[in-house]
């Protein structure tokens, strides 16, 4: 009998990092991939999404409509209701054998509260980072208490995991799935990106921008500002990617399309693209600018720079190539200026991105089939107590 391995997915984002293990284990002679697709991957408003996953040729067991037409506090919180009551039945129906749960949002933390209550032992992907300026920093530290495995993206992760208290068997340092993805996919180039899309891109850069959750009603000025400073550089072209369904979400991507009609002839919106062209346009770009995890994790391999605005990712380990800075207009004009200089420029070929594995998603699924035929899976987890010299 093959071992039944169900991945749960929200976002175009997750999925796009997903997508090698997903091939890996379809192809797997011993295992039965099952999808759970949900969240703004069904939603009209930031693209529809589950055709990417279609469109790559995997069935999708179940779909999962969860996400409301508010997207304030109280509009997040009744969507983790419809996701957790939604997944418990879905799991009844489906019976998998373990789950394959990726990061920190709201609804992945759901999906991960259902499974532990079904006793369904959880794979957990990039456990052990920080985003101190989100509520899914909270959110991710709780989902790693109920996960089983645990595949980090560092060794700091790695470390970070077993500080709260997991058996150092089951937590792994493989590297970032998004970086496989970043060295291994036939990415397009810039000529092949105008003529699909229609577009005169120049020199330009990629601006994903997302609310700072744990912060009450900053977003439209923080965006504001950062507006404000790419009209200051108008010899660079911008390539708007529009944030996912978060609290206040909608106020960004509002402000884009206005800043786009104003900027025709240099600004260009996607509510959604395929994690191919995606990154096909960060490759050709000079720089991601806003406050994505992408910008962290992925864009190092590229060689190119980042510029990390705001809280939002503050905490989580960082290559050389990124530029932190504040959110007001006069912080994010010396990060362009610092991302402009010769020397930055110059230093970028040496760049080192710690998140870099060696065939992740290879080893990703040795590990799971292991603990799945190998191994007896025991839920009532130990408490690993770290030794502490009081000396």
């Amino acid at each position: 009998m093959k071992k039944k391995i169900c991945v749960v997915t929200g976002t175009r984002a997750e999925y796009g990092i997903l997508k090698p293990l997903i091939d890996k284990l379809n192809k797997d002679k011993d295992l039965e991939l099952q999808l759970i697709v949900t969240g703004s991957h069904l939603s009209p408003e930031f693209g529809m999404t589950y055709k990417f996953i279609e469109e790559d040729g995997y069935n999708i067991d179940e779909k999962i409509e969860i996400l409301l037409s508010s997207d304030s506090s109280v509009g997040i919180s009744k969507s983790m209701g419809l996701t957790l009551i939604s997944l418990s039945e879905s799991y009844e129906r489906l019976k998998p054998d373990m789950l394959i749960i990726l990061g920190d949002r709201y609804e992945t933390f759901s999906a991960m509260a259902a499974a532990s209550v079904a006793k369904i032992p959880v794979v957990h992907l990039h456990g052990g980072e920080l985003t101190e300026g989100a509520f899914d920093d909270a959110f991710r530290h709780s989902m790693t208490k109920m996960a089983y495995l645990h595949f980090a993206a560092t060794e700091e992760y790695r470390q970070r995991v077993i500080q709260l208290g997991e058996q150092p068997d089951r937590v792994f340092n493989l590297g970032a799935l998004g970086v496989e993805n970043v060295l291994n996919m036939n990415l397009s180039t810039k000529e092949e990106l105008e003529k699909e899309f229609n577009i005169k891109l120049k020199n330009y850069i990629v601006v994903v921008f997302h609310p700072v959750t744990l912060e009450k009603n900053t977003s439209e000025d923080q965006f504001k500002d950062l507006l404000e400073v790419l009209d200051e550089n108008k010899e660079l072209s911008v390539v708007f990617i529009k944030g996912n369904a978060d609290t206040d979400g909608r106020i960004i991507n509002s402000m884009i399309d206005e800043y786009v009609e104003k900027n025709k002839k240099r600004a260009y919106s996607f509510i959604s693209l395929p994690v191919e062209k995606y990154l096909s346009f960060l490759k050709n770009s000079k720089a991601l600018v806003g406050n994505s995890s992408s910008g962290i994790a992925e864009v190092p391999s590229f060689k190119i720079g980042t510029i990390n605005i705001g809280d939002r990712q503050k905490g989580r380990q960082c290559a050389e190539s990124v530029i932190h800075c504040g959110a007001k207009k006069e912080e994010i004009r010396e990060a362009f200026d610092k991302l402009n200089s010769e020397v930055f420029q110059k230093n970028l070929d040496k760049v080192k991105n710690p998140y870099e594995g060696e065939n992740t998603s290879e080893k990703m699924v040795k590990i799971i089939k292991e603990t799945l035929i190998k191994k007896e899976i025991d839920l009532k987890k130990k408490f690993y107590n770290i030794k502490v010299d009081n000396n």
